[in-house]
């Protein structure tokens, strides 16, 4: 026994010795723990509480920058570990491998996600929209998961079975707001101590080991305080870093597959090592201490001690050689590790090309900020990527390859987002797509793009030189200091502070005039080089001095900027192919035709068909057009189709809002297991705001969406009368002509030429200005200009005389079909405003403003934390506190309207006119006071954040009105910083008019809310002096000669008015006239205006044009009046003009 003994010691000291340093060093680590642990666990307990929906950054930022440095603040301070790593708190290297080998992906935001998950005491709710975390649910538990929908059939009966069973029942697809039934589920409201939980009426036994996990795929889900209170969110949207490193793997699998194989196979291999040691060591550790007395004379134990320690020490070297390699030979740890660097050398050359695959899943993600309708899931997006490996071309060499595919992704993936994207839009996704690529290259400095797509512009500086506007003047200088008026946290000095090489920019245009003059003044500025030295700046810096100088070749030029960057293949038209698209899809991915005026897919889609043998009348095409009681129709064909294979089109889904659901949820179930043949087409109208989307996630994630929008402009279509009149007749609303309007209109014209000797002008005028056309048009101005048009060409000098159809293009003599279409093949000039009587300025404007919105969408989908702090170092909360604290600090206080009505006791419609106003803007400030401070309160977190809060936040941040302010305020085009400066000085004119509420001398008119209301009161006031009535009085307004400084006191009838400007002519002060607008001077200042009420009989109508009056350029809703303003020229040519007064531009 002694000998035994004596040999069963050897034997342990062997096991034991390798043991001894680690576990003396385990043993000094638990006895510095016993100081920390109660720290450590308080801040991990924070960890899986509160950390869940946050991003990685914001993860951090609480952890790092607010929970650490304020336990260590206390007076009494708390001991917590160093470099404590929160996730080893929760779980271990064996744990992490187990989900890895599930499917969880391996980058560290998963890990927290899984640890959060498998230890949080509430309820987990997963905000998924890639379906990376319940795909992990799903290999986790197995069978033993229960997944169910809420409404599905009987899913309250499966909730009671697995309360009792104790079973794991996952909730797939929550939408925002879930069913009020299972509100006691959710707070888990147990009776009976805690045995029962009542759902509706009945009790349901609790079971101790059910568990319940919810899942949504909103990407942004806003849920109730209480259920967020209930549940612990779980954040498990894909990272960047963890999609690349996806997307790495797969494709190396493709492109080496024999790489990757033994890639996989070693990382399973660790995986498994790692689980099995935990294992091993665990068992070792039980064993001993279950042993009673000494274990020496157990010879059962001491074997397998030897045993487990053996397998430990084989698996250990197999795991991780350089740990053993001062035990065994130098040769077979050297060629384990050259394997492994060998391995991951090679796999790291198809790093650029998952780089970029992950660059633009993220740019296609954030499409849904411009139009809802733009959803792509990462399924599809991975889809497109395998097919762009499969189709790259090849190259001997590694680097070629390399490039080859990175640009096969890129073209790949932007073909198959851009046949679902409006055209206005496509240049948008292509901007951010160069942009993000160039930032990931830095070939571009993030304050540079920064500065580029912010642009804010102060109106203060004259500009020295006739061939710049102060606008573009301003743009360039931008040195003054903007702290006399209001500079937020948007203003780019920053950012031009440290844009050296623009320095000197505006001494080298007023030293350099002709030159620069010469520049501005080409016809296309963007494919010249800059005067000077300034030739030599790059692409991307000539973009931002082209945006200062000359906004409206903006699009021109970031076209040619993105042909440099990515190739002219991007930028040239691509028209989408129906059958290519067939190919990609599947039962399971349906095809989604976004509807356009004037387009209709179903003869697309039948002329598929019948090729491939799917029609109505073989009985495997069905066609079904949705409205009032199709649903059930619907459902059945779907039905019949999965199982038979045949097509089904529904179209116009957006018709059937409450339908919309059961579609999704339909199409998801027969998309599994269906015909191979089986497929669905899909047709809906785009909702005309974000805030009336109704297509569901699901529908538009999984679907192939085709946008096909009808060709425009007067090049395109040679019937000359149709883009005439669309392309003007919608100036300021856009109506929806199609086709048939214009056959109508022919149909109805042969039949009058048959019917009469001569041609009936004036009937033919009425039928289509009035009914054909005209029955679309809903604006008065809108209408005036269509039959404008009409008179103007359709009348007898068409046919009789020589007659100009447009500058440079006479009507045609009398020829054959043919020759009619020659002519205008030959003849007619290329398009320009002139074409339609408009001014060459209207094109400047034009493109002026698709470029500002264009850059205003660029700047929406630049990642927040990218922009906002690393130019100015400061975070989007700071960035938004300090523009809130400014507002808040210069807001001034509301108008005391007890103390202003007690002023006069004469209560003359002027006086009231200044009553309303000021309620009003008490209305407004009190507004902007409490939804600000409420949002500090917000940020403090000292109060829930709500659906408004965030808005608010976002437009703060963007330099946006806030649509809360607008409801209350006046219709404005300004930014943020713009619309406060106009409303201090609002706030002023009001405060000095009811000093003594005396009409001003000249009174701004576009600072009231309500100018109509002023213009009444000088009727009213007129009326009432002279004893008139209303209903038979007009204004009459007299431009004079002279500036606002000019008038000391208000005329003794009527009011002078200022503050007016005029687009698309201009005003001669000295001739008293309407004359042509300057070219490149968009708008002018119009003098101060005598306005006065007269007679109607008393009106001038000789040598008048009748000029609308409106508050902003956006026209249409906005008229306020009508001003006869005097004219030499016929009226039509101000009409076809479009020329206007506006209140503010």
């Amino acid at each position: 026994y002694t000998k035994l003994t004596a040999i069963h010691s050897c034997n342990c000291n062997f096991v034991f010795q390798s043991e001894k340093v680690r576990w003396t060093q385990s043993v000094k680590s638990f006895e510095a723990q016993e100081i920390t642990v109660c720290g450590d666990v308080l801040l991990t307990a924070a960890f899986v509480s509160y950390v869940g929906s946050f991003t990685k950054l914001y993860r951090q930022e609480l952890v790092e920058r607010m929970w650490l440095p304020f336990l260590k603040s206390q007076k009494v301070s708390i001991p917590i570990s160093e470099d404590l790593d929160l996730v080893a708190m929760l779980t271990d290297d064996a744990m992490i491998a187990a989900w890895n080998n599930e499917g969880l992906p391996g980058d560290r935001m998963s890990t927290e996600n899984a640890a959060i998950l498998t230890n949080c005491e509430r309820w987990p709710l997963l905000i998924d929209p890639q379906l990376q975390g319940i795909k992990w649910i799903k290999n986790k538990y197995g069978t033993d998961l229960k997944i169910i929908h809420l409404g599905q059939k009987g899913f309250l009966k499966a909730i009671e079975r697995a309360l009792a069973c104790g079973d794991i029942i996952l909730i797939e697809n929550l939408d925002e707001t879930v069913d009020p039934i299972l509100d006691p589920l959710l707070g888990r409201n147990t009776v009976k101590k805690g045995k029962y939980i009542k759902i509706e009426d009945k009790e349901c036994e609790f079971h101790k080991s059910f568990r319940l996990i919810l899942h949504t795929k909103l990407a942004n889900p806003h849920y109730k305080p209480e259920l967020q209170a209930q549940t612990t969110l779980i954040n498990f949207t894909v990272t960047k870093d963890g999609l690349e490193d996806q997307l790495l793997a797969e494709a190396v699998s493709i492109e080496r597959p024999d790489l990757e194989a033994v890639k996989s196979l070693l990382t399973k291999q660790q995986n498994d090592f790692k689980i099995q040691l935990k294992l091993l060591e665990d068992d070792l550790l039980f064993r001993l201490s279950a042993a009673e007395g000494s274990f020496l004379g157990d010879t059962e134990l001491v074997e397998k001690l030897e045993s487990t320690k053996s397998t430990a020490a084989e698996i250990e070297l197999k795991a991780s050689p350089t740990l053993l390699s001062h035990f065994f030979s130098i040769s077979k740890v050297a060629e384990a590790k050259v394997n492994e660097v060998n391995i991951n050398e090679a796999r790291e050359h198809y790093r650029p090309a998952a780089a970029r695959a992950s660059l633009l899943y993220f740019v296609i993600h954030d499409l849904s900020k411009i139009n809802p309708i733009y959803q792509f899931s990462l399924k599809a997006f991975n889809t497109v990527f395998h097919n762009a490996i499969e189709r790259a071309e090849t190259s001997e060499d590694i680097q070629g390859r390399i490039s080859n595919l990175t640009e096969a992704i890129t073209y790949f993936t932007f073909l198959y987002i851009s046949q679902g994207l409006f055209e206005k839009d496509k240049l948008i996704f292509l901007g951010q797509t160069t942009f993000q690529v160039l930032l990931r290259n830095k070939e571009i400095e993030l304050a540079d793009l920064n500065f580029l797509l912010r642009f804010t512009v102060d109106h203060t500086y004259k500009s020295p030189v006739d061939f710049l506007t102060m606008q573009s003047w301003s743009a360039i200088r931008r040195k003054k200091s903007m702290r006399q008026k209001l500079t937020l946290v948007f203003d780019v000095l920053q950012a031009i502070a440290l844009m050296d090489e623009f320095r000197g920019l505006d001494r080298d245009i007023e030293g350099s005039a002709k030159r620069w003059k010469k520049w501005v003044d080409s016809e296309c500025p963007e494919k010249e080089k800059l005067p000077q030295e300034w030739k030599s700046k790059t692409s991307f810096q000539k973009l931002i001095i082209l945006r200062a100088l000359r906004p409206d070749r903006m699009i021109y030029a970031l076209r040619n900027f993105i042909e440099e960057k990515l190739g002219s293949k991007y930028v040239d038209g691509t028209r989408t192919d129906l059958a290519k698209s067939y190919e990609e899809s599947s039962p399971a991915t349906p095809i989604f035709f976004v509807l356009s005026p004037g387009v209709d897919p179903l003869k697309d889609v039948e002329a598929l068909g019948k090729k491939l043998g799917f029609t109505i009348d073989s009985g495997k095409f069905h066609n079904i057009s949705l409205g009032q009681g199709q649903e059930i129709v619907a459902e059945e064909v779907l039905e019949k189709a999965a199982k038979h294979g045949h097509w089904v089109i529904l179209q116009n889904i957006h018709l059937v809002v409450k339908w919309l659901g059961t579609l999704e949820k339909l199409l998801e179930k027969l998309s599994k297991g269906s015909h191979s043949d089986y497929r669905v087409f899909i047709s809906a109208e785009p909702a005309p705001t974000p805030e009336e989307h109704i297509i569901p996630q699901g529908i538009l994630e999984n679907s192939i969406k085709i946008i096909n929008e009808p060709p425009t402009g007067s090049q395109v279509d040679r019937r000359f009368t149709k883009p005439l009149v669309e392309s003007t007749c919608g100036l300021w609303v856009m109506f929806r002509f199609v086709d048939g309007d214009l056959t109508i209109c022919v149909n109805v014209l042969y039949n009058y030429l048959e019917a009469n000797t001569q041609v009936p002008w004036e009937d033919l005028r009425y039928l289509f200005g009035e009914i054909m056309y005209g029955g679309h048009i809903t604006d008065d101005w809108d209408r005036r200009l269509c039959l404008t048009y009409l008179e103007e060409f359709m009348s007898p000098p068409l046919l009789e005389g020589d007659f100009t159809l447009a500058p440079g293009f006479p009507a045609p003599p009398n020829l054959d079909y043919t020759g009619y279409h020659k002519y205008i093949d030959e003849m007619l000039p290329p398009e320009s405003p002139v074409l339609y009587g408009l001014h060459p300025n209207a094109e400047i404007d034009f493109l002026t403003v698709l470029t500002d919105n264009l850059f205003k969408n660029l700047l929406e989908m630049q990642p927040r934390n990218l922009l906002a702090g690393e130019v100015a170092g400061q975070s989007a909360e700071e960035k938004v506190k300090n523009a809130l604290d400014e507002i808040l600090e210069k807001l001034p206080e509301e108008f005391n309207m007890a103390e202003i009505m007690q002023k006069s006791a004469v209560r003359s419609p002027y006086v009231l006119v200044s009553f309303q106003e000021c309620e009003r803007m008490n209305i407004l400030i009190r507004e902007i006071r409490r939804s600000l401070k409420q949002l500090d309160l917000g940020l403090k977190g000292e109060l829930t954040f709500s659906p408004a809060m965030e808005a608010l936040q976002s437009s703060l941040f963007y330099d946006l009105v806030p649509d809360a302010w607008t409801k209350l305020a006046y219709p404005s085009t300004y930014t943020l910083a713009q619309w406060f400066n106009d409303l201090l000085l609002r706030c002023r004119e009001l405060d000095t008019w009811t000093q003594d509420l005396v009409l001003p001398a000249v009174v701004w008119l576009s600072g009231f809310f309500n100018p109509q209301s002023f213009l009444t009161a000088i009727m009213q006031s007129m009326a009432r002096k002279n004893n008139w009535s209303l209903d038979k009085m007009c204004l009459t307004t007299d431009v004079t000669k002279k500036n606002k400084e000019d008038y000391g006191h208000p005329p003794r009838e009527g009011a002078y008015v200022f503050g007016l400007f005029m687009e698309g002519a201009r005003w001669d002060v000295q001739a008293g006239v309407l004359i042509e607008a300057r070219l490149k001077e968009l708008i002018s200042a119009m003098p101060v205006i005598f306005v006065r009420a007269i007679p109607v009989d008393r009106q001038e109508t000789k040598h008048i044009y009748k000029c609308p009056v409106y508050k902003t350029k956006i026209r249409g809703p906005t008229y306020i009046w009508t001003f006869n303003l005097k004219s030499k020229e016929k009226s039509a040519k101000w009409v076809l003009a479009g020329v206007a007064l506006l209140l503010a531009v």
